[in-house]
């Protein structure tokens, strides 16, 4: 047995247990592989076990990595020809790398500013394609996370402005809780995405927000039981990353 696939029975047993206590279906939270600062060859690995939603981070290091996944594709294994991979951008977007962004991902759960939906919606629609998108919403104090502060008025106007923005589909909400913390707060963090994606479904019929994407391998059962829909775990599947080398 390799050690990814060893890794990946150990975490599925623990998402099984983590679904149990909060009296959820295994099925109703997704896992998404954060595949950052590990190359294409790790992507396919886990691909070849059943993984089929992936995390990246940046524009230039996915940009790096994506012929050899359509290399794969095209060579036809049943994996590839199972289910097709979808590629997600995790990471801060800058506006100018948005057309870049659209052509290489399948969603962008990152999107954090009116700005860059307006720049997102024009690429897509060169591209005759329509992206799902999620909101990042920032719920902690730190200054390197990035986010919507959910109370602010950039987040209503987005809101507002998104059925009017055909080429995207909002998806629903995503956040990274505080490092470092004791559980109860990392419990208030997701908690209080919860609260804020019910306040703004109800505020605004018109959106779909069924996606809460949070929790990560240090949080993820605590996610659950606040009612993640999507949790992205890396560590815990492919080993302590190295740092990214390149600019983004």
């Amino acid at each position: 047995m390799s050690e990814l696939k060893q890794k990946l029975e150990q975490l599925e047993d623990a998402i099984n247990a983590a679904c149990r206590k909060a009296g959820r279906l295994r099925h109703d939270v997704e896992l998404m592989a954060v595949s950052k600062t590990y190359p294409a060859a790790t992507i396919v690995e886990a691909a070849e076990l059943g993984l089929r939603v992936f995390g990246e981070s940046r524009v230039q290091e996915f940009s790096a990595k994506a012929p050899d996944l359509s290399a794969w594709r095209a060579e036809g294994s049943n994996a590839a020809a199972d289910a097709p991979l979808s590629v997600h951008l995790i990471g801060h977007l800058q506006s100018n790398k948005a057309a870049r962004a659209v052509e290489l991902f399948d969603a962008i759960d990152s999107l954090d500013s009116l700005r860059l939906a307006e720049r997102l919606n024009e690429a897509a629609a060169k591209l005759r394609k329509r992206l799902p998108v999620l909101l990042e919403i920032k719920l902690s104090s730190e200054e390197t996370k990035a986010g919507l502060d959910p109370e602010s008025l950039e987040v209503e106007a987005l809101l507002e402005r998104l059925p009017d923005l055909p080429h995207l589909h909002l998806r629903g909400l995503m956040t990274i809780a505080p490092w470092g913390v004791p559980d109860e707060v990392t419990r208030a963090c997701f908690g209080s995405l919860r609260a804020w994606r019910d306040r703004w479904a109800a505020r605004h019929p018109k959106l779909q927000l069924d996606v809460l994407s949070m929790g990560m391998s240090g949080d993820f059962p605590i996610a659950i039981e606040e009612g993640a829909t999507r949790i992205r775990v890396g560590t815990a599947l492919f080993g302590k990353r190295a740092p990214w080398n390149g600019e983004d």
